[in-house]
């Protein structure tokens, strides 16, 4: 009886160590951590080419995503360029660009993805960017 009531007692004890030791992270902080994951993969694919690896693009020719002011000024603009490509000129940094970005086929999820991942990187403004967001942007100029 003696050995019962000890394991019991070592079984509780045990039970609320592990329950205070367990984790208090938010869902949506996880979500978002695995979004600009799933973003990072979407950048190297359909991005890294003209922005490049740093997101510093290529001067005179396509503007950067590392702390862009164009880009941090306005979500639902960004969310839009992604979508619906973006031609003619764009100041950047205070940089003048005129060249031309396709439309890029992504999905809700992935430009959320994508952009989460963006606006987490290279010194911009931490924004997540959820599905819900590009869903209220697709279609519009």
């Amino acid at each position: 009886m003696k050995k019962i009531v000890l394991s019991a007692i070592a079984l509780i004890v045990t039970g609320t160590l592990i329950s205070f030791k367990l984790p208090t992270t938010k869902t949506s902080e996880v979500v978002a951590f695995q979004d600009a994951n799933k973003g990072k993969a979407i950048y190297s694919k359909t991005c890294i080419a003209c922005h490049q690896a740093n997101g510093q693009g290529i001067p005179n020719a396509f503007p950067p995503l590392a702390k862009s002011d164009y880009l941090n000024k306005d979500v639902n603009r960004a969310i839009k360029v992604v979508l619906n490509g973006l031609s003619g000129p764009v100041t950047v940094n205070g940089k003048k660009f005129n060249s031309a970005m396709t439309s890029q086929g992504l999905s809700d999820q992935q430009v959320a993805d994508v952009l989460t991942y963006v606006y987490s990187s290279w010194g911009n403004n931490n924004t997540k960017v959820t599905p819900a967001m590009v869903k209220a942007q697709r279609g519009k100029k």
